[in-house]
């Protein structure tokens, strides 16, 4: 299954090249494309450099912080335009750690969306702390009780989508910017008729920088499950 790797960035320096070290060794052999906000840290510039040694690494260039959710769109459209089987999404910042990508890559022969899933058996969370974690499993409980969720992780961004899924989505119609986006992606997935599996992980805490939540953000969380929440009524 030919599969591309969307990998959102802003100011991961740190944590680029070890990462790219560690896709590239992965069996089957997967491709990455970097989708780099204009990092002031020249995160896509060394992308750029490494892109030239390595024809399975790419770097898509935009001018200012735009959005993860907008993001992602633009790596998923790239991997489509290029006939890609999968197109994969996951945190630059070693969260996600890179040895369970083919298990997610397997997986995905079965459901249309994989999620790499912290609330399922055998998986799990390190480093956080007291408030990370409830911030977390409420975050989850509120959406799967809203919208009716039966999945455990539905905010989790490590993700395995079948191409063919991504297809039956129209894009314009989602409208989350941010973390809220791996809901509303779940959400308009499953209202295609798509199937989803949980496939375990363990989270772990940035090796490098700083989290990107911010209080701002989790409202925004809040509103999408909410808008969402209104659309379900209307069907």
């Amino acid at each position: 299954m030919k599969t591309l790797i969307v990998v959102p960035t802003y100011n991961e320096i740190q944590n680029v090249d070890a990462l790219l070290d560690a896709l590239m060794a992965l069996q089957p052999a997967v491709d990455v494309l970097v989708v780099d906000d204009g990092s002031p840290d020249g995160t896509g510039r060394r992308v750029d450099e490494r892109a030239m040694g390595e024809p399975r690494v790419k770097a898509l260039h935009r001018p200012r912080k735009m959005g993860l959710g907008t993001a992602y769109i633009a790596g998923f459209t790239q991997g489509l335009d290029a006939g890609y089987d999968a197109v994969m999404e996951m945190d630059a910042d070693f969260s996600h750690n890179p040895s369970y990508v083919p298990a997610l890559i397997r997986a995905s022969e079965r459901f249309d969306l994989v999620i790499g899933s912290r609330y399922v058996e055998s998986g799990g969370t390190r480093g956080w702390g007291f408030h990370r974690r409830v911030l977390s499993e409420g975050a989850n409980l509120f959406a799967r009780t809203l919208l009716g969720l039966s999945i455990r992780d539905c905010t989790a961004g490590f993700r395995c989508y079948r191409a063919s899924a991504l297809r039956r989505i129209d894009f314009k119609q989602v409208l989350a910017e941010g973390y809220s986006f791996q809901v509303e992606m779940l959400w308009r997935i499953l209202g295609t008729g798509g199937t989803v599996g949980e496939v375990p992980i363990v989270f772990e805490e940035r090796r490098h920088g700083r989290s990107k939540i911010s209080r701002a953000e989790v409202f925004r969380a809040v509103a999408t499950v909410l808008r969402l929440r209104r659309e379900k009524k209307r069907l």
